[in-house]
């Protein structure tokens, strides 16, 4: 890595650190509800909802409501869509959008995934933009943060059937965190210059004139064909070009803070209007990872010890600065073709890349938007080397517990934390047990489901892909790129992440129907079985420490729950990545 490279990496670090602990702080007096004022607010809400907000559920009741509230929000996001082209705040007069891209749509930003088959600009109305996308941003990034402080509470209670109120939890963190949170970041964003209007698309003349071919197309507008069965083209001029309008801030500041990761334009967070400048791109990486930071401190906070929090927060950075540094590294190096073909490569490989970044910075929002559940990109993950765009992938696979979603990628992480305990009991033979509470078979029968649902998933979406015409009829690469590119779909899709590779046309029924499906298991399946850990938990006695105890935290246990990570989160997917990313790698060489 460059001196450059290094200084935005530390700079990242030291400020994330410094803007996550206050934040831990308010985080943890809001979802303890020790924000009285905040409470005589909620108070009228709830009497109109028909809530009692002091009545607290046991896990099945509190995971029923989870599923209702998300199942009520695809619905209301698939509605909105079908109806867009009867609806106000659509100055393009964009129509319908299609069953099976609605279904994926709304499944995606339902499940924190945002997973976009379609580009923005030219699909979604003003209207479906704001009410049904940035409305699921918020609330899928809520149902997260819920989660895992229902998880933190089993941990931090004992005795008790009950795990927290869903209804209230996911009020205060939307009211007095993520709300406060996105107002004061979107119009830090607008100052940057990201758009912020309801204003049509304007019309624009250009600089200069652009030549370029397009098909002949015959009455019926079918391309017309030579004798040789290609089109023909026909020679053309442009003087002027279509800009996008919308309102960009408001939904991109939820994007980055939720990890949710959806763009307004199809160029995501490369588009000057999404991601204007240096600054702005520097914060909406710390944007993403914020959350997640703050969330470690409140673990430590609500169960009495800051330093579990610690440990975990600092396996999380060990992994991440490790990935960083190998993406930065193999972007840097360039393609090695190139210079054999006598280029200059030393420039390292900027295909793909804005100019206005780097590749110092681009290679960081590659680590650090794969490493949260977060679909953002700065740059085309398909452009990558074949090593550098394996390091994105790899993040993904480890179920995305380096820091990952928002809530996710604790829960995740925690998930992991009791399988290393479990493991390391077994090696001295005593009964496992974390933060003073025994770990037994329905917790690791529940462990197990967890851990192993995402790569079921993945592997086996990916396998159908491979095999049925209509999921290899949308690889434009074929061969080990193309494998990658299946392999990235089906990894973001079951990791809730919502990025692509870009050389995967999947807005088509096949995929935008099995990647529904996919997101959605890869999402629930993943949070019964936690929030069932949680109250399974919160029913136990807490032991006393004693001189036997295993310290979860210190050095040690990093290093354990690293080694639990890497082999348990990674090993199902060796030989999938062996026939992607590895062999393309070597191909490079022959």
């Amino acid at each position: 890595m460059t001196l450059q490279a290094w200084t935005l990496l530390g700079a990242f670090l030291v400020v994330l650190g410094l803007l996550a602990f206050p934040l831990a702080r308010w985080l943890t007096t809001v979802m303890e509800g020790r924000f009285t004022l905040g409470s005589r607010i909620e108070a009228p809400l709830y009497r109109l909802a028909g809530i009692k907000a002091d009545t607290e559920m046991g896990w099945l009741q509190y995971t029923l409501a989870l599923l209702l509230f998300n199942g009520l929000g695809g619905l209301a996001t698939y509605t909105l869509q079908r109806l867009q082209g009867f609806l106000p705040f659509n100055p393009q007069g964009f129509g319908a959008i299609s069953p099976d891209s609605s279904f994926n749509t709304a499944i995606s930003f339902v499940t924190n995934t945002n997973w976009q088959g379609y580009s923005g600009e030219a699909t979604m109305s003003y209207l479906t933009q704001m009410l049904a996308l940035t409305v699921q941003n918020f609330m899928s990034a809520a149902t997260g943060i819920v989660v895992v402080v229902a998880l933190i509470r089993g941990f931090a209670r004992h005795s008790t059937a009950s795990i927290g109120n869903f209804w209230a939890d996911l009020t205060r963190v939307t009211l007095w965190v993520l709300l406060p949170l996105a107002v004061i970041f979107g119009l830090f964003l607008t100052s940057q210059g990201v758009i912020q209007n309801f204003d049509p698309y304007k019309e624009v003349t250009t600089l200069e004139v652009v030549n370029y071919q397009s098909p002949t197309l015959d009455a019926a507008g079918l391309p017309v064909l030579d004798t040789l069965g290609k089109p023909v083209m026909q020679d053309n001029t442009s003087s002027t070009q279509t800009l996008a309008m919308g309102p960009v801030a408001s939904q991109e500041a939820i994007k980055m803070l939720g990890t949710n990761g959806g763009g307004f334009f199809n160029a995501n967070s490369a588009h000057p209007y999404e991601n204007p400048t240096a600054l702005a791109n520097f914060f909406q990486m710390i944007a993403i990872f914020l959350i997640p930071t703050a969330l470690c401190f409140v673990f430590g906070e609500i169960v009495g010890d800051q330093r579990q929090g610690w440990t975990v927060l600092a396996a999380m950075v060990t992994i991440f600065v490790i990935a960083v540094i190998a993406v930065t590294h193999y972007e840097q190096l360039g393609n090695p073709q190139l210079s054999a073909l006598g280029v200059d490569a030393t420039a390292g490989n900027m295909e793909g890349k804005e100019v206005r970044f780097g590749i110092s910075a681009s290679s960081l929002f590659a680590a650090v938007t794969t490493a949260a559940s977060c679909g953002a990109v700065n740059a085309m993950h398909d452009s990558f080397t074949p090593l550098g765009g394996a390091v994105p992938l790899i993040l993904m696979q480890l179920g995305e517990v380096v820091f990952g979603g928002v809530g996710s990628g604790l829960y995740g992480m925690l998930v992991f934390a009791i399988l290393a305990v479990f493991i390391a009991g077994l090696m001295i033979g005593r009964t496992p047990e974390y933060l003073g509470k025994k770990i037994e078979a329905y917790e690791m029968k529940m462990v197990a489901i967890a851990i192993l649902m995402t790569p079921l998933l993945v592997l086996c979406g990916t396998a159908i892909a491979v095999m049925a015409d209509a999921g290899k009829i949308g690889v434009a690469n074929p061969g080990a790129h193309g494998f990658s590119e299946i392999l990235y779909a089906f990894t973001s899709g079951a990791n809730n992440n919502g990025s692509a590779f870009a050389g995967l046309s999947a807005n088509t029924p096949f995929y935008n129907t099995m990647l529904a499906t996919v997101i959605w298991f890869g999402r629930f399946g993943v949070i019964v079985p936690v929030l069932a850990i949680a109250g399974g938990l919160a029913a136990k006695k807490r032991l006393a420490v004693t001189g036997g105890t295993m310290p979860t935290h210190g050095l040690l246990f990093v290093a354990l729950l690293i080694g639990t990570v890497l082999l348990v989160g990674l090993l199902n997917y060796v030989p999938a990545l062996a026939l992607g990313p590895v062999v393309e790698h070597l191909m490079l060489f022959k």
